[in-house]
């Protein structure tokens, strides 16, 4: 386990966005589900994206990751298949991404023959009773260990009308939409109670037309209608896009602190996550947008209310800008955080109350009192990426050393980040 030790100061610079984890994982499985070559460019080679790499080669892919990009410091990815599952191993680890396995577990029912699905650290006692519920149901063998990884699948397939909830989690929804279209009859997928995360649905369907696949929605009702007998079409040159999500971590340092410019992003992104900009605006942040960058400067912030529905991965750092707003900040709708890579409500409040923060703990959500400062101090990360972005962000709001144990957690979606937060100011020293 590595310690971070960060020692307070001004931020201020500029970064280049990361790729959207989000997208590359829906391109390089579209990828795979595609006959010829597709090659996938601005790639980072997060943990959680290599897992995604690893699933689809144990499904058949022949992957090469390139050092050659547009993108500098980025890699590229070649993706050759025939479009068919050709099992070459059938124990798929998906270390700790939630979207590896959940994208990939009804892609495995493509075929027959039996495949375990594994993980690692909080993953293994993540929620998948959606994929145990509706496979028992069409004849699909699925065992697990007492609701725990691993998981054991066999059994094929079928087309018909899928009801699946949209309160736990989008990715069991867009694991369906990989997989319908290439069953030999037309499908449908009903909603059955409120869709969150709802923008991770669109940038699904995004990739999918990009990879020539047809579905249809329709929102009012939340019903998705998938033809049959569709194929994917390998794409010759992809680029992903630049991470709102991983962005807000810079955005929310430059509102408290100087000025920080993320460049790299797409102004016109389907991305949710992109609502930073809006919830810092609403906090009286000197936000400038462009079409492919944004600069937030130090502002005086004040309270909001934030729907945490459609935004789950923001909390963490909004939080943090809210323990310095003047007045009292309320977060609800929030309750599917505590199912992450870790309990994030419990995660955030602890945390950041141990710096000096004031929040208090609801079950659906926080509510964040504001303080003039914060104190510093030793924490855990949690074991959570964002958890320890985020109390990274607070440091340079503390009055004196933060040390984060836990802090590799990055390396699940953003490997670089430290060097990112040294670039605009950050003094932090790593001791493994």
């Amino acid at each position: 386990m590595a310690l971070s030790k960060i020692t307070p100061s001004t931020l201020k610079g500029h970064v280049t966005a990361q790729p959207s984890k989000s997208m590359a994982h829906r391109a390089l499985i579209s990828a795979f589900l595609a006959e010829g070559k597709s090659v996938i460019d601005n790639i980072v080679l997060s943990d959680d994206i290599t897992a995604t790499i690893e699933a689809v080669k144990h499904l058949g892919a022949d992957i090469t990751v390139n050092e050659s990009s547009k993108f500098e410091g980025r890699k590229s990815i070649t993706v050759v298949s025939d479009g068919m599952i050709n099992l070459k191993n059938d124990v798929i680890d998906c270390n700790e991404s939630g979207s590896t396995a959940r994208f990939i577990i009804p892609i495995t029912r493509l075929e027959s023959k039996k495949v375990t699905i594994t993980g690692r650290g909080r993953l293994v006692e993540r929620p998948f009773s959606v994929y145990k519920e509706l496979f028992s149901k069409i004849g699909i063998k699925y065992t697990d260990n007492n609701g725990k990884m691993p998981i054991n699948l066999e059994g094929v397939l079928q087309p018909g009308i899928f009801d699946i909830p949209g309160d736990i989690s989008s990715q069991f929804i867009t694991g369906l939409l990989f997989t319908l279209p290439l069953l030999n009859k037309d499908s449908k997928i009903n909603v059955v109670s409120e869709l969150q995360s709802q923008p991770y649905i669109m940038m699904t369907l995004q990739v999918l037309k990009e990879y020539g696949i047809t579905i249809n929605y329709d929102p009012g009702r939340m019903i998705f209608e998938i033809p049959g007998n569709q194929r994917y079409k390998a794409v010759p040159y992809y680029a992903v896009e630049g991470d709102w999500s991983q962005a807000a971590f810079f955005c929310v340092m430059g509102a408290l602190s100087d000025s920080i410019t993320v460049k790299g992003l797409d102004s016109n992104s389907l991305q949710g996550d992109k609502a930073i900009v809006d919830i810092l605006k609403n906090m009286g942040a000197d936000v400038k947008i462009y079409s492919d960058q944004v600069t937030v400067s130090k502002s005086n912030l004040c309270c909001t209310e934030v729907d945490g529905s459609q935004i789950p991965d923001l909390i963490p750092v909004i939080s943090v800008a809210a323990s310095l707003a003047k007045g009292t900040t309320i977060i609800k709708n929030a309750e599917r955080l505590r199912i992450k890579e870790s309990d994030r409500l419990k995660a955030t409040r602890s945390v950041l109350n141990a710096l000096g923060a004031k929040i208090t703990e609801k079950p659906d959500g926080l509510i964040i009192e504001s303080v003039p400062c914060l104190k510093g101090g030793k924490v855990s990360g949690c074991n959570d990426h964002r958890i320890v972005m985020a109390i990274a962000a607070a440091s340079c709001v503390c009055e004196s050393t933060v040390e984060i144990s836990g802090c590799e957690a990055v390396n699940k979606s953003y490997p670089e980040f430290w060097d990112d937060f040294a670039s605009v100011g950050g003094r932090v020293k790593i001791y493994e």
